[in-house]
């Protein structure tokens, strides 16, 4: 009992528990490779959010092993990301009023205000929520996102100064000064250079990380050839671990942070969650999405307590931790620990760490997300989740990150009504050598049963499709070639009803039997023929209206009308 409770609150704790002598050397190796990209990636990701880098190592530290307590994958790494960049740098940046600890202070609440999202969510049984995000939804704003961190991050790749405003504005600000020559040249050669590496070891398959190798050289030429005057560095870093760095905000500092902590809180476990699986599916285990959820609450309401910010399943890094042999979450407290003893032993080293690198890191990680094919496909095949793809990536780079996600996720909806509001409905018919009755927009050589229509509604009958089911049936027996009797519903796709369809199919009743026509019920699931009951009481619908199958319901109208028989 005890062990199953460990288990499904506390995995990495139950994983422990029953830890294999074999796994401790991969995952010491594991915990060691995977430090040596979590510093640089750490500093580039805070870089990117406009907050002083040590935060992101913060971010990096508490919430690995959070997670490792925590986290029901066993390989996941958790933190800083390219996607929440923007996001975080939007939400508080405009409330620092250009101090770096106001910046720090408020990204942290960020963090823990998107933590207790999370695990409301946990409790409440939301797990459903990613859902509304759908595929191409989600693919656009994540191209959005690229384009801004893209355009957001060149300035520093170049070594000028970058400017303010939307992605046009800064994009024509950056152009405006390279034509005017402030490019700085050797900023330009490490961090191209640096970007040149990383990009073709993703393409190549390279074992070894290109960012350790890029990083690497790009200090190594800063300090001998003594460029830490010339390009703009990273600096030192403070030889501090993670500590509480709420100071300075007050509640009133909460409610403009409520809406953006509720949209990261939305991508980032819409994220986490579909790298989890999919790293589950690959070695036979299963992830419980409830689980998943809390641990990543948990994580970010750690990593905000001790001066981090918003963090996610990382789609980056958590190769490195399987290619490396990591058998368990015991890798990422290695490379947790590692990280924080690199700030405590060797934090002056950054000093020679380009900022144009870290801007490489950033952008490599953006070209990563961008996915181009997944539009030229739907192009192709679905137009309409094309258009609203694009929606969601203009939205996101035109008119802001947070109201892009606002947009997405307002078109994932529209869509899911537009889709019940309208769904497939057709008539069904006989169709000479096929068994049973089909689609009669499939089969316009389909034979009617005279007097007898089959209507079919592929949604559930609520408020908003009540009124369009009921006007199709109307509109099949007002087309019928002659006089119609019956009106069947093949209701198996009926998979619910509310008060409103209720109503419309009480008044639908009405019309047709004023009209001389009985309708009739077949295949209709047991409880949306009890909550019909419960709706239209006194016994409008009685039991003979139902019918367990199409066969049956037609069967006792053709013995009922034997003059249709042989049609």
């Amino acid at each position: 009992m005890a062990g199953r409770w460990l288990h499904r609150t506390m995995p990495g704790v139950a994983s422990a528990l029953s830890y294999r002598r074999s796994w401790l050397g991969p995952d010491l190796a594991a915990g060691v490779a995977l430090s040596t990209v979590l510093v640089p990636a750490g500093m580039a990701y805070a870089a990117a959010a406009g907050l002083p880098p040590e935060t992101g190592l913060y971010a990096t530290i508490v919430p690995l092993l959070a997670y490792a307590v925590f986290g029901p994958s066993r390989v996941l790494v958790l933190g800083p990301d390219s996607s929440l960049a923007p996001m975080i740098a939007a939400a508080v940046l405009p409330l620092a009023l250009g101090s770096d600890e106001r910046a720090v202070a408020l990204a942290g609440l960020l963090a823990l205000l998107t933590g207790c999202f999370l695990l409301l969510g946990r409790m409440a049984g939301m797990g459903f929520i990613t859902s509304l995000l759908s595929k191409p939804i989600r693919v656009g704003y994540l191209n959005g996102v690229a384009l801004v961190v893209l355009v957001g991050q060149a300035p520093k790749l170049l070594g000028i100064e970058g400017t303010g405003g939307n992605i046009i504005e800064r994009l024509a600000g950056t152009v405006r000064a390279v034509a005017e020559g402030q490019t700085n040249l050797a900023a330009l050669a490490l961090g191209g250079g640096a970007l040149l590496v990383i990009v073709a070891s993703t393409l190549l398959g390279s074992r070894i990380p290109g960012l350790l190798p890029a990083v690497a050289a790009s200090m190594a030429a800063t300090a001998l050839l003594g460029w830490e005057e010339t390009v703009p560095v990273a600096g030192p870093l403070p030889s501090t671990l993670p500590a509480p760095a709420l100071g300075g905000i007050g509640p009133a500092d909460v409610w403009p942070l409520l809406g953006p902590a509720a949209g990261i809180a939305l991508i980032t476990f819409a994220d986490t969650t579909a790298l989890s699986r999919a790293l589950a599916g690959r070695s036979g285990e299963r992830v419980d999405g409830g689980q998943e959820m809390a641990a990543l609450g948990a994580a970010e309401v750690a990593s905000g307590l001790l001066g981090g910010f918003p963090v996610s399943g990382s789609t980056s890094r958590t190769p490195v931790a399987v290619q490396s042999g990591a058998r368990t979450q015991l890798a990422m407290v290695v490379a947790a620990v590692l990280v924080a003893a690199f700030m405590l032993l060797l934090p002056g080293l950054t000093r020679y760490l380009p900022q144009s690198v870290l801007a490489a890191v950033v952008m490599a990680a953006a070209l990563w997300i961008l996915d181009l094919g997944t539009l030229r496909r739907l192009a192709r095949r679905s137009p309409v989740e094309a258009a609203l793809l694009l929606a969601a990536l203009l939205g996101v780079a035109f008119v802001g990150v947070l109201e892009g996600i606002a947009v997405a996720v307002a078109l994932s909806l529209a869509v899911f009504v537009w889709q019940a509001w309208n769904p497939h409905r057709t008539e069904l018919v006989r169709v000479e050598g096929i068994p049973g009755f089909h689609d009669a927009f499939r089969h316009p050589e389909g034979r009617r049963i005279p007097g007898l229509v089959i209507a079919r509604f592929d949604a559930p009958l609520f408020f908003a499709n009540g009124s369009v089911f009921t006007d199709h049936v109307r509109a099949l027996v007002d087309r019928a070639p002659g006089p119609v009797r019956w009106a069947v519903v093949a209701a198996e796709p009926l998979t619910g009803i509310d008060s409103t369809a209720a109503d419309e199919l009480a008044a639908l009743d009405e019309d047709l039997a004023r009209d001389g026509v009985r309708l009739a019920f077949a295949e209709m699931k047991g409880p949306v023929k009890d909550r019909l009951a419960r709706l239209e009481p006194g016994g409008r619908f009685a039991p003979e209206r139902f019918y367990p199958t199409l066969h049956s319901a037609v069967r006792d109208y053709l013995d009922r009308h034997p003059e249709a028989n042989g049609y």
